[in-house]
C-alpha cells in the first residue's frame, strides 16, 4: 500500500519547486467514502476556472430546453457564425460548425488571444464576441457535420438561455446550479462582483485583474474555488441529464473524448502503458484547470495550475493522482 498523502505531497512539492515564479498549484482530492480530503496550495483562494464553465452551461441549458431546440427558432438566423440552422444539442456537443473565436484562425486583424493580452481594458460582451467570429472567421462546417471545439457555440447557448427566460445568464446559473449545489464562492467574472482571484497567465501575460477576462462568458467565465468545483462535480451526478452530459460521442483529441458538456479521459491513448487506468469524467480549462470524477475510486479531483503553459504538467499530476489512488 502507498501512503497517498505523503506521496502526492512529495510530487507536488517537486512540481512547485520547478515552476519558478508561478504560485504553487491548487489541488483538492476528495473521497468521503475512502476518507480522503487532501489539499495542496491555497485551498480557499478563488481562481478562474476557464472552460470548466462549459459543463455548467450545458447542465443549465438542459434544464431550460430540449436538445432538439433550434438556434434559429430562439435567436433568429446567425449568418457568418452558422451555416444554416443548428440545434442546442449541436452547440453543446461542439458539432454546430461554428468557429472558435478564442483559438481559431482569423481572416484579418489580430488573433483573439492577442487582443485579450494587448487590450487589457476591453470589456467583451456576448454580442461583441459573436461579432468577432462573424466578421473575422468563417464557419468550419455544416451543423452536425463534424466535431469542432467552439467557444462561439457556447456563447450562442448562453444567449439562448437568456432569450428563453428573459433573465441574465449569470442569474440563471446561480438559481439552477450554484445555489442547489452549494457553490457559495463562485461567480461570473466581469458580470458579478467578487474578491480578487488567483494570478493567471495567458502565455507570458498575467491577466488576473484585466477587464479583458470578460472574453469568457457561457463558454467558461466562472471564478470559483477547489471546494466549489468538487461540489459541482458531485452535483452534476445528481442531475437527470447526467447521462446525456456524459454520452461520449466525439473525440476531442487523443485521450480526451467529449459528450454534451463533459469530457472523459482515456489515459491509454496518451501512452499505452497507462492502459487499465480509470476513465474519469469532467472538464479542463485552458489555464490548466481540472475538475474530474473517478467513478472507480469514487473520488473527485479539482486542480488549478494557473497558466496556459502548465497544461502538460497538470496532466502529469492528474496521472500521478490516479496512479496513487489505484495503489492506496
Amino acid at each position: 500500500m502507498v501512503d497517498f498523502t505523503q506521496a502526492l505531497t512529495k510530487h507536488l512539492t517537486t512540481v512547485t519547486r520547478r515552476r519558478s515564479t508561478l504560485p504553487a498549484p491548487q489541488v483538492l482530492v476528495s473521497s468521503p467514502s475512502r476518507g480522503i480530503d487532501y489539499s495542496f496550495g491555497n485551498r480557499s483562494m478563488p481562481f478562474h476556472a476557464a472552460s470548466i464553465g462549459k459543463t455548467v452551461t450545458a447542465a443549465l441549458l438542459m434544464k431550460l430546453a430540449p436538445l432538439e431546440t433550434s438556434v434559429q427558432s430562439v435567436l433568429g438566423p446567425q449568418p457568418g457564425v452558422l451555416r444554416g440552422d443548428a440545434t442546442l444539442g449541436q452547440l453543446l456537443s461542439h458539432t454546430s460548425g461554428a468557429a472558435d473565436y478564442f483559438e481559431d484562425p482569423v481572416t484579418s486583424g489580430p488573433h483573439f488571444m492577442a487582443l485579450v493580452t494587448a487590450e487589457r481594458d476591453t470589456e467583451w460582451t456576448p454580442h461583441s464576441l459573436l461579432e468577432f467570429s462573424r466578421e473575422r472567421q468563417v464557419p468550419v462546417g455544416m451543423p452536425g457535420e463534424k466535431f469542432h471545439y467552439s467557444d462561439t457555440g457556447y456563447v450562442l447557448a448562453g444567449l439562448m438561455a437568456e432569450a428563453l427566460t428573459g433573465r441574465p445568464f449569470h442569474e440563471l446559473v446561480r438559481e439552477h446550479i450554484f445555489e442547489p449545489f452549494g457553490m457559495n464562492t463562485s461567480w461570473y467574472v466581469g458580470r458579478e462582483g467578487g474578491p480578487a482571484i488567483a494570478p493567471l497567465w495567458l502565455g507570458r501575460d498575467e491577466l488576473s485583474t484585466a477587464a479583458s477576462l470578460s472574453c469568457d462568458w457561457a463558454g467558461g467565465g466562472i471564478a470559483t474555488t477547489l471546494d466549489d468545483l468538487v461540489a459541482l462535480s458531485a452535483g452534476l451526478r445528481s442531475l437527470d441529464s447526467h447521462a446525456q452530459l456524459a454520452d461520449m460521442h466525439s473525440r476531442f483529441r487523443p485521450g480526451i473524448h467529449y459528450g454534451t458538456g463533459l469530457m472523459e479521459l482515456r489515459f491509454e491513448e496518451f501512452f499505452f502503458l497507462l492502459r487499465g487506468m480509470p476513465r474519469p469524467t469532467g472538464h479542463i480549462g485552458v489555464l490548466a484547470t481540472h475538475m474530474f470524477y473517478d467513478a472507480r475510486n469514487d473520488t473527485h479531483i479539482a486542480m488549478n495550475f494557473h497558466s496556459t503553459r502548465e497544461m502538460v504538467r497538470s496532466f502529469k499530476t492528474l496521472i500521478v493522482i490516479e496512479q496513487l489512488l489505484e495503489k492506496s
